[in-house]
């Protein structure tokens, strides 16, 4: 059996092994592929491997022998699942590998807008603290967790993880469940939309891209919040109106906004969050701990594994 991974530098920059893989098969692996690139590169593929390479119709047509595509993600964007159940492709995917990596950026973002602690830390190795002529000095508030109230919108597996760790923290948590019913955890208060911008000191974003929730921050909701409310986006990117989130934040309308994704990866150099104040910008990297993607990579083998065996796993496909 034929494998090609089309994309798998951001899984594998070389601090994992694809030894699982190649044991499956002729395996070739690219680190990236361009579009123009992929039907070359996957023509005589049984079994192609892709994390952000877009599989389209078009693509999947000029792949005759492809029997099965495994995902190198949970989100599935990246395949016409139309065309893919027509072909009779199965299609797999990686769920919940990155849990605790994901909840542990919202707080890494959190704790960074709370105590700017990369700022402190640049200006002692300046001279700041040297010269200063008291024992410490901070230049901007520092902020207690423990009372203020974090708002948790989505609840899956990481709006849950993530709600477990605020309370760790002694913090409140409101949450604004997306889709499902049923009663929350101990010490959780389910709570409305709108309640949730209007009460929460933080408000984090935890749900999946549909129509629904596209622009689910938008102006109207943004100047809902309180001045001294933080956002936090570990999420997907357009969830965000991105415009009106800048304007708030150069308005001051809200202290800060905590963003791992934004609406175009790589971002355009005209996005306005580049330099919107207070808008701390992480690469899209809470996925990347080295231990999670260990797990993406094993359970991805694994669903190959799976499929040569006749019970594929994770089947994300109307077959």
């Amino acid at each position: 059996m034929k494998i090609v991974v089309l994309d798998g530098f951001t899984l594998n920059p070389g601090d994992l092994s694809w030894n699982g893989l190649e044991a499956l098969g002729a395996c070739t692996v690219y680190d990236r592929t361009p579009v123009d690139a992929v039907v070359e590169r996957g023509s005589d593929a049984e079994v192609i491997l892709t994390n952000k390479t877009v599989l389209s119709a078009e693509t999947l047509a000029a792949l005759p022998h492809l029997r099965f595509i495994g995902v190198l993600a949970t989100g599935y964007n990246v395949v016409d699942m139309k065309a893919a159940a027509e072909r009779g492709i199965t299609v797999s995917n990686v769920p919940a590998y990155g849990t605790q990596s994901v909840a542990q950026m919202v707080f890494a973002h959190l704790l960074n807008l709370t105590q700017n602690i990369g700022q402190h830390a640049r200006e002692v190795s300046e001279g700041a603290w040297s010269e200063s002529p008291d024992f410490c000095f901070w230049r901007t508030p520092q902020i207690e967790l423990a009372g203020l109230t974090m708002g948790v919108i989505g609840f899956g597996r990481i709006g849950r993880a993530t709600a477990h760790l605020a309370q760790a923290f002694d913090m409140k948590v409101m949450v604004h469940r997306m889709v499902g019913r049923g009663e929350l955890p101990e010490g959780y208060v389910a709570a409305g939309l709108e309640q949730v911008f209007r009460e929460c000191d933080v408000v984090s974003l935890h749900c999946p891209l549909t129509p629904e929730t596209t622009e689910i921050v938008n102006a109207e909701r943004i100047a809902l919040m309180k001045p001294t409310a933080f956002l936090i986006n570990t999420s997907r990117g357009p969830l965000i109106d991105e415009q009106a989130l800048a304007d708030a934040l150069n308005k001051g309308m809200i202290a800060g906004a905590g963003l791992d994704v934004l609406s175009i990866e790589p971002p355009e150099p005209t996005n306005p969050l580049l330099t919107a104040k207070h808008c701390v910008i992480t690469p899209h990297i809470a996925w990347a701990t080295h231990a999670a993607r260990e797990r993406l990579l094993a359970v991805a083998v694994e669903n190959v594994r799976a499929f040569q065996n006749g019970e594929p796993r994770n089947v994300i496909s109307n077959q």
